[in-house]
């Protein structure tokens, strides 16, 4: 990033929505999005995810087991959606009309919106009470329902401010965020180092019924936190110049993910004194009070600086890239930044209400894994189709929508593209059915493989084998593809209509 450019434009608002960034203004790198994508997890909510093995009732060990595989495998999934950011210059739902039409990009902005308010919603909640936990054990602040909306109302406006001025200003928050959480996430080590047991034991082990249903629950979890940046992306990457190597643009982000290791482990360790010291509070799903609880009185500052840093850290990266992206849905009516007040607005309503009249906290891994079910065939469909065009975009082409135009190359049937929608939802509906989250959601099919969640394997598949099978069988139009692609020649050629 070119500092001097960034200094200037750190307190300016960007007036920029998802119109293509000129290249004279790509001044980012994919070290800046390592630090985008790892900022915005380096967080407590992070480390809430990685208790989730713990309250599954696995060991410790197979909680890291859970952890690495569900890390790894959706930082794989997530890597290509990297690169729609450069090529197009715009965000992943607005790139996504290249294979869902112009109008069907909209599936992207709807599961970015879910998204968004899930993480945000978590980051606010678990920040909120660690914030206001460890200045009730450092000053004896009362922790009341008052206190509380306090601070979920301080986290929220700081946010929105930070979302409103824009990129420069949330990448050096999360700048911030990378070194600063992270170093207070690995003094954890020696808080926390005399209670921890690396052979805790958990309440279920392997050979025992319930194991693999608590694993694969526990690795969808940790999943939901590489596959819940995979709408957002772009909204970053889109200030990478297109020539960019794109082994270094899929490299920043895998390692992004790999780094999240520190929360998540922190989560997975610390859940395993609570459950030993302090088991009512796991019992009753509340590991950050429980945190707090079992934690040393030195460690009460680093957990307060560390809901404040992460609090900012991960909400900013979900409610800008939802407020960029609803404004280009209602591009006449919405400019980026009020759609992010109209967003932000309407989700600190929905963190109050799931707060104070709700118990949606203890719902988070619910929405997590619905998330991912409904997202990855999304995702999986947008990377065969950047194989499938071999790279080949035309992101004036994109914008058709976002102008109040008509026709293009991505125009398919009135901005719908059949084949896409026609592989997402199948793909989506089907996987919600094999969910099984035993007491918290079981789909109609749950039961069929023994209790054992194969949502995701299912949804990955299918959404694969009918995209392909479609495009094998209707050809898209030739337009869609390279002038030096041979199948320009062969494929049918659309009718294209003028712009309205």
């Amino acid at each position: 990033m070119n500092n001097n450019n960034n200094d200037q434009s750190l307190t300016q608002i960007e007036t920029h929505g998802v119109e293509q960034i000129p290249d004279h203004e790509r001044s980012a790198g994919p070290t800046d999005l390592f630090r985008m994508i790892f900022g915005g997890s380096n967080t407590f909510a992070t480390a809430v995810l990685g208790s989730f093995p713990v309250l599954f009732g696995l060991s410790f060990q197979a909680g890291v087991w859970a952890i690495v595989l569900g890390v790894l495998l959706g930082s794989l999934i997530l890597a290509p959606m990297g690169l729609f950011g450069p090529l197009n210059g715009t965000n992943n739902a607005v790139s996504s009309g290249a294979h869902f039409g112009v109008h069907g990009r909209i599936v992207g902005s709807f599961l970015s919106l879910l998204t968004a308010i899930a993480f945000f919603s978590l980051s606010v909640w678990s920040s909120g009470d660690a914030l206001i936990g460890g200045a009730k054990r450092l000053i004896g602040l009362p922790e009341t329902d008052l206190t509380l909306g306090l601070a979920y109302g301080l986290f929220a406006i700081l946010v929105l401010t930070v979302c409103i001025y824009g990129f420069r200003f949330l990448l050096w928050v999360n700048k911030i965020a990378v070194w600063s959480a992270s170093l207070l996430f690995l003094l954890g080590i020696f808080a926390f180092a005399g209670p921890f047991d690396v052979n805790y034991a958990g309440t279920v082990s392997l050979g025992q019924p319930g194991f693999w249903a608590a694993f694969i629950g526990a690795a969808l979890v940790a999943m939901s936190n590489p596959i819940s940046f995979g709408a957002f992306l772009g909204d970053w990457s889109r200030y990478i110049p297109r020539d960019t190597s794109k082994q270094r643009i899929m490299a920043a982000v895998v390692l992004s993910q790999i780094a999240t290791f520190i929360p998540f482990l922190f989560g997975l360790s610390t859940a395993t004194i609570v459950a030993i010291k302090a088991p009512d509070y796991i019992a009753a799903n509340n590991y950050v009070v429980g945190l707090l609880a079992v934690s040393p009185s030195w460690f009460f500052l680093p957990v307060c600086l560390i809901a404040v840093i992460g609090g900012m850290s991960t909400g900013t990266t979900s409610l800008y890239g939802t407020g960029l992206d609803m404004s280009s849905v209602f591009p006449r009516v919405l400019s980026r930044v009020k759609a992010t007040l109209l967003i932000g607005v309407l989700s600190i309503a929905f963190i109050f209400i799931g707060r104070f009249a709700a118990n949606l906290v203890q719902s988070v891994s619910t929405f997590a894994v619905l998330i991912i079910t409904c997202t990855t065939p999304w995702m999986v469909i947008m990377i065969i189709g950047l194989l499938v065009r071999r790279g080949f975009y035309c992101p004036d082409d994109l914008q058709v929508f976002t102008r109040g135009e008509q026709g293009g190359r991505y125009w398919f049937s009135h901005g719908w593209n059949w084949r896409g929608l026609g592989a997402w939802i199948p793909s989506a509906a089907v996987g919600l059915c094999f969910v099984n989250l035993p007491g918290q959601f079981v789909g109609p099919l749950g039961e069929m493989a023994g209790g054992i969640d194969i949502s995701l394997p299912v949804t990955l598949g299918l959404a694969s084998v009918v995209y392909l099978t479609l495009l094998s069988l209707f050809p898209e139009p030739r337009e869609v593809f390279g002038p030096k692609d041979a199948r320009r020649e062969t494929a049918v050629k659309p009718q294209l209509r003028q712009a309205a």
